[in-house]
Protein backbone atom coordinates (compact mmCIF):
# COMPACT_ATOMS: atom_id res chain seq x y z
CA UNK A 1 0.00 0.00 0.00
CA UNK A 2 1.58 3.24 -1.18
CA UNK A 3 0.01 6.38 0.30
CA UNK A 4 0.97 9.78 -1.07
CA UNK A 5 0.06 12.65 1.24
CA UNK A 6 -1.39 15.88 -0.07
CA UNK A 7 -4.44 18.12 -0.15
CA UNK A 8 -7.40 17.53 -2.47
CA UNK A 9 -8.71 20.24 -4.77
CA UNK A 10 -7.50 22.23 -7.74
CA UNK A 11 -6.16 25.10 -5.60
CA UNK A 12 -3.60 22.72 -4.05
CA UNK A 13 -2.47 21.00 -7.26
CA UNK A 14 1.28 21.28 -7.85
CA UNK A 15 1.99 22.91 -4.48
CA UNK A 16 4.91 21.91 -2.29
CA UNK A 17 2.61 20.09 0.15
CA UNK A 18 1.28 17.82 -2.62
CA UNK A 19 4.54 15.95 -3.25
CA UNK A 20 2.88 12.67 -2.24
CA UNK A 21 0.10 13.10 -4.80
CA UNK A 22 2.65 13.98 -7.50
CA UNK A 23 4.65 10.79 -6.87
CA UNK A 24 1.46 8.70 -6.89
CA UNK A 25 0.57 10.27 -10.25
CA UNK A 26 4.03 9.44 -11.63
CA UNK A 27 3.75 5.83 -10.41
CA UNK A 28 0.24 5.53 -11.85
CA UNK A 29 1.34 6.81 -15.28
CA UNK A 30 4.40 4.60 -15.60
CA UNK A 31 2.61 1.48 -14.31
CA UNK A 32 -0.70 2.15 -16.10
CA UNK A 33 -2.73 2.19 -12.90
CA UNK A 34 -5.94 4.20 -12.85
CA UNK A 35 -6.23 6.07 -9.55
CA UNK A 36 -9.88 7.09 -9.64
CA UNK A 37 -11.89 4.90 -7.26
CA UNK A 38 -13.11 6.34 -3.97
CA UNK A 39 -12.47 4.18 -0.89
CA UNK A 40 -11.75 4.87 2.78
CA UNK A 41 -11.64 8.67 2.40
CA UNK A 42 -9.10 8.31 -0.43
CA UNK A 43 -8.80 7.99 -4.17
CA UNK A 44 -7.20 4.62 -4.94
CA UNK A 45 -6.01 2.47 -7.79
CA UNK A 46 -4.85 -1.14 -7.77
CA UNK A 47 -2.30 -2.67 -10.09
CA UNK A 48 1.13 -4.22 -10.44
CA UNK A 49 4.43 -2.47 -9.69
CA UNK A 50 7.68 -4.37 -10.06
CA UNK A 51 5.81 -7.66 -10.30
CA UNK A 52 4.03 -7.06 -6.97
CA UNK A 53 0.38 -6.23 -6.31
CA UNK A 54 0.10 -2.62 -5.16
CA UNK A 55 -2.53 -0.09 -4.25
CA UNK A 56 -1.83 3.60 -4.85
CA UNK A 57 -3.67 5.91 -2.44
CA UNK A 58 -4.28 9.65 -2.29
CA UNK A 59 -6.02 10.50 1.02
CA UNK A 60 -8.72 13.13 0.55
CA UNK A 61 -8.93 14.23 4.21
CA UNK A 62 -6.54 17.17 3.81
CA UNK A 63 -2.97 16.90 4.99
CA UNK A 64 -3.37 17.32 8.75
CA UNK A 65 -5.97 14.54 8.91
CA UNK A 66 -4.18 12.09 6.60
CA UNK A 67 -4.07 9.43 9.30
CA UNK A 68 -7.86 9.03 9.20
CA UNK A 69 -7.71 7.76 5.64
CA UNK A 70 -4.46 5.81 6.00
CA UNK A 71 -5.79 3.90 9.03
CA UNK A 72 -9.02 3.03 7.20
CA UNK A 73 -7.01 1.89 4.16
CA UNK A 74 -4.73 -0.23 6.38
CA UNK A 75 -7.79 -1.81 7.99
CA UNK A 76 -9.16 -2.60 4.51
CA UNK A 77 -5.98 -3.79 2.73
CA UNK A 78 -4.15 -5.11 5.82
CA UNK A 79 -0.54 -4.45 4.71
CA UNK A 80 2.28 -5.83 6.83
CA UNK A 81 4.26 -3.18 8.74
CA UNK A 82 6.87 -2.95 5.96
CA UNK A 83 4.26 -2.98 3.15
CA UNK A 84 2.87 0.47 3.95
CA UNK A 85 4.92 3.17 2.23
CA UNK A 86 4.10 6.83 2.87
CA UNK A 87 5.25 9.57 0.46
CA UNK A 88 5.41 13.21 1.55
CA UNK A 89 7.15 16.59 1.36
CA UNK A 90 9.90 17.74 3.73
CA UNK A 91 10.80 21.38 4.25
CA UNK A 92 13.91 20.33 6.19
CA UNK A 93 15.47 18.83 3.04
CA UNK A 94 16.84 20.88 0.13
CA UNK A 95 14.53 21.22 -2.87
CA UNK A 96 14.49 18.04 -4.94
CA UNK A 97 16.41 15.90 -2.41
CA UNK A 98 14.95 12.38 -2.03
CA UNK A 99 15.27 10.45 1.23
CA UNK A 100 13.96 6.99 2.08
CA UNK A 101 13.87 5.42 5.55
CA UNK A 102 12.56 2.11 6.87
CA UNK A 103 10.97 3.84 9.88
CA UNK A 104 11.19 6.98 11.97
CA UNK A 105 9.37 9.88 13.54
CA UNK A 106 7.07 12.42 11.92
CA UNK A 107 9.59 15.21 12.33
CA UNK A 108 7.85 18.54 11.72
CA UNK A 109 5.29 17.11 9.27
CA UNK A 110 1.68 17.33 10.49
CA UNK A 111 0.39 14.79 7.96
CA UNK A 112 2.86 12.20 9.21
CA UNK A 113 2.03 13.11 12.82
CA UNK A 114 -1.58 12.24 12.01
CA UNK A 115 -0.61 8.95 10.32
CA UNK A 116 1.74 7.86 13.12
CA UNK A 117 -0.62 9.03 15.88
CA UNK A 118 -3.65 7.19 14.52
CA UNK A 119 -1.74 4.08 13.45
CA UNK A 120 -0.06 3.96 16.83
CA UNK A 121 3.27 3.02 15.29
CA UNK A 122 6.08 4.46 13.17
CA UNK A 123 7.78 1.28 11.96
CA UNK A 124 6.83 1.65 8.30
CA UNK A 125 8.86 2.92 5.31
CA UNK A 126 8.57 6.52 4.21
CA UNK A 127 9.93 8.49 1.30
CA UNK A 128 10.42 12.23 1.59
CA UNK A 129 11.11 14.79 -1.11
CA UNK A 130 12.65 18.08 -0.07
CA UNK A 131 10.80 21.30 -0.84
CA UNK A 132 13.37 23.54 0.82
CA UNK A 133 13.21 25.78 3.85
CA UNK A 134 10.68 28.58 3.93
CA UNK A 135 12.11 31.92 2.88
CA UNK A 136 12.64 34.56 5.51
CA UNK A 137 9.41 36.39 6.24
CA UNK A 138 7.17 33.51 5.13
CA UNK A 139 4.86 31.49 7.36
CA UNK A 140 5.47 27.74 7.02
CA UNK A 141 1.86 27.05 5.96
CA UNK A 142 2.11 29.69 3.21
CA UNK A 143 5.38 28.16 1.99
CA UNK A 144 4.20 24.56 1.74
CA UNK A 145 0.89 25.62 0.14
CA UNK A 146 2.63 27.79 -2.45
CA UNK A 147 3.31 26.86 -6.06
CA UNK A 148 6.80 26.58 -7.52
CA UNK A 149 7.95 30.02 -8.56
CA UNK A 150 10.25 29.35 -11.52
CA UNK A 151 10.62 26.89 -14.37
CA UNK A 152 13.88 25.71 -12.77
CA UNK A 153 12.04 24.99 -9.48
CA UNK A 154 9.34 23.07 -11.36
CA UNK A 155 11.97 21.01 -13.20
CA UNK A 156 13.90 20.26 -9.99
CA UNK A 157 10.75 19.01 -8.32
CA UNK A 158 9.49 17.06 -11.36
CA UNK A 159 12.87 15.30 -11.58
CA UNK A 160 12.59 14.51 -7.85
CA UNK A 161 9.12 13.01 -8.35
CA UNK A 162 10.49 10.74 -11.08
CA UNK A 163 13.45 9.75 -8.90
CA UNK A 164 11.09 9.02 -6.01
CA UNK A 165 8.95 6.86 -8.33
CA UNK A 166 12.15 5.04 -9.37
CA UNK A 167 12.86 4.32 -5.70
CA UNK A 168 9.35 2.90 -5.16
CA UNK A 169 9.73 0.77 -8.30
CA UNK A 170 13.07 -0.51 -6.98
CA UNK A 171 11.53 -1.21 -3.58
CA UNK A 172 8.83 -3.32 -5.21
CA UNK A 173 11.34 -5.22 -7.37
CA UNK A 174 14.41 -5.52 -5.14
CA UNK A 175 13.38 -4.80 -1.56
CA UNK A 176 14.01 -2.29 1.18
CA UNK A 177 17.81 -2.28 1.29
CA UNK A 178 18.14 -1.72 -2.44
CA UNK A 179 15.59 1.11 -2.40
CA UNK A 180 17.38 2.78 0.52
CA UNK A 181 20.72 2.63 -1.32
CA UNK A 182 19.13 4.10 -4.45
CA UNK A 183 17.30 6.90 -2.67
CA UNK A 184 20.06 7.93 -0.35
CA UNK A 185 22.92 7.83 -2.87
CA UNK A 186 24.11 11.15 -4.27
CA UNK A 187 21.99 12.17 -7.25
Amino acid sequence: MIAGLGNPGEEYEHTRHNVGFEIIDALARRNRISVERSKCKAIVGEGIIGGQRAVLCKPQTYMNLSGESVVQLCNWYKPEYDQLIVLFDDCDLPEGKVRFRAEGSAGTHNGMRSVIGLLGRQDFPRLRVGVGKKPEGWELADWVLSHYQTEADRKTQFDAFLRAADVVDDLMKNGLESAMRMANAPA
